[in-house]
């Protein structure tokens, strides 16, 4: 049976015991539940610090670890069901997260004094335990200022104002908010932050919601595609999106990706899907 190894854990010499049924290994194991404790991590296709990054896991999250050699877990992280490698340094315990990082970046200070020097910086997406302080969540770590995060109960309505506050950070691939984000990582989030689970990856993305017909508008919020890329609608003809070309978040005409585009590609739009009712 083929699986998909983006999100299957299946190796020549190891497989995640939950695919017992499906898929032969010659060893299995059951995942290990950890969560990130740096701000944030490569998850790569590779158990080496020069792999390809496929992906990035933030403060916070969970991973799966199915397998762990030479520094390196292998696994994935239990948002997405991302596989890939990670090292196993960035892992640790940490109490269940109820509060995440909403801003662009949040600052982590060494006492709830925005004078006060800065211990570290978490990214968009991070997740921790808190309690409220005043103007600050309390964390473990620090203190964080209530305008950078807020309780992970209180999702945001509008995916496209999560994306529109990630402008003009740096296109990185594979990023998801830690130093920059790729095109899918940000649809990831911003979808995430309104409490809609995507995967990771932009083919995988086509899945979401359902085909807008061909003729009708688009509005805001809705996913439109080319071949290898993705962004959301702000309106019914501009775009957000994460992009080499620019090499940043920007917000730009449609009309203009797709004439960029048709140069190579005959159909440079290839997927219309509306997420949002």
């Amino acid at each position: 049976m083929h699986l998909d190894p983006r999100i299957y854990a299946v190796r020549k010499d190891i497989a995640d015991i939950e695919l017992a049924d499906r898929v032969f290994a010659p060893h299995y194991a059951a995942a290990e539940a950890l969560r990130v404790i740096v701000p944030s991590v490569a998850l790569r296709d590779g158990p080496s610090a020069d792999a390809r990054a496929v992906s990035q896991l933030a403060f916070g999250e969970d991973f799966a670890v199915i397998d762990n050699e030479g520094g390196w877990a292998w696994g994935y992280g239990l948002h997405d069901h991302y596989v890939g490698y990670l090292p196993f340094a960035a892992l640790g315990e940490a109490a269940e997260p109820d509060h995440v990082v909403t801003a662009a970046a949040a600052l982590v200070f060494a006492a709830a004094d925005i004078k006060a020097p800065v211990v570290r910086t978490l990214p968009v997406g991070s997740r921790f335990a808190a309690t409220a302080e005043g103007e600050f969540f309390k964390t473990a770590d620090g203190f964080v200022h209530r305008r950078h995060a807020a309780p992970i109960a209180d999702v945001a309505a509008d995916p496209v104002a999560v994306a529109e506050q990630l402008i003009g950070q740096p296109y990185r691939w594979g990023g998801r908010g830690g130093d920059g984000v790729d095109c899918s990582g940000l649809v990831q989030l911003a979808l995430a932050a309104c409490g809609i689970a995507a995967p990771r990856d932009s083919d995988q993305q086509r899945e979401l919601g359902s085909d807008i017909a061909t003729g009708e508008a688009l509005r805001r919020g809705d996913l439109v595609f080319f071949p290898g890329h993705v962004g959301l609608m702000a309106d019914a003809e501009t775009l957000v999106h994460a992009n080499a070309h620019w090499m940043a978040v920007v917000r730009e005409p449609l009309a203009d990706v797709v004439a960029r585009l048709s140069v190579d590609h005959e159909q440079p739009v290839i997927a219309r899907r509306r997420i949002l009712a």
